[in-house]
């Protein structure tokens, strides 16, 4: 069984527990799930952002615990003050030691678009991430079907949200093209081994049609990646750890964007 195999596992109970707690109909009084989203294409396209998606991440399951000691509105506070176009937040508690309540305070510390960085497999948890602050739901290919992708991102639209799709490979990409996507994302980590390997986003640049923001999705440490990337048309690059693992993240963003 792989990492993503127990996380997926993990996710089902973790869905049902928490339907039993608050109910979907519950989920839909919360003051958060009125709000109008920032769009992500708008963020992006920005000329006056730098097309990070900065991430807020304390650990994984590849390298344990990367940073417990920094706050997620002063974090995120500094990402937007140094360009980021969006910010991500880890929501997995088991594996990414992430919370909902992560997610509600960057809410209320941002003016730009906020993505739920969570394994979304049901409809619930996409309601569940309006309620609690964001703008944006991951949908990763690797762990559903066609017709789930299909389903779950016409539901995120129908709230308002923009949906990333995470793919990892041609076959992943090419039973994922819906209109009801807004970004394709290349994650250049394999998530049965956690690898990573920056062809996979050369790989896939001229696959995804130009009507889809392109983004490169982790393994970026430099200015330079982002500026090879661009000139093979990615527009979105998700940076999380080349921040994290450092005292300050918001001043490893301004020194990476200062050579940008």
């Amino acid at each position: 069984m792989t990492i993503l195999d127990k996380i997926i596992e993990r996710k089902k109970v973790e869905v049902e527990l928490a339907k039993e707690k608050v109910s979907l109909a519950a989920l839909q009084t919360y003051p958060l799930f009125s709000r109008d989203c920032y769009s992500l294409r708008d963020s992006i396209l920005d000329p006056q952002r730098t097309g990070i998606i900065a991430e807020f991440k304390r650990a994984s399951p590849s390298k344990g615990l990367i940073n417990g000691d920094v706050s997620v509105s002063e974090v995120v506070k500094g990402y937007q003050a140094a360009g980021a176009s969006a910010i991500s937040v880890l929501t997995d508690a088991d594996f990414f030691q992430g919370t909902l309540a992560d997610l509600t305070e960057a809410r209320q510390a941002l003016q730009i678009p906020l993505l739920r960085k969570e394994f979304i497999i049901d409809r619930y948890q996409i309601a569940e991430a309006k309620a609690y602050g964001a703008d944006i739901i991951l949908l990763i290919a690797a762990c559903l079907s066609s017709k789930e992708i299909e389903t779950l991102s016409i539901y995120a639209k129908s709230l308002g949200l923009s949906v990333l799709l995470e793919v990892h490979n041609e076959e992943e990409l090419n039973r994922s093209i819906f209109d009801s996507i807004d970004a394709i994302g290349v994650n250049n980590r394999n998530l049965k081994d956690f690898s990573v390997s920056l062809d996979h986003s050369y790989d896939l640049a001229t696959k995804i049609p130009d009507r889809f923001i392109k983004v490169s999705e982790s393994g970026i440490s430099d200015s330079e990646t982002i500026k090879a990337l661009k000139k093979v048309g990615y527009k979105g690059f998700l940076i999380g750890e080349n921040f994290m693992r450092t005292e300050s993240p918001q001043e490893a963003i301004k020194a990476f964007v200062a050579a940008l």
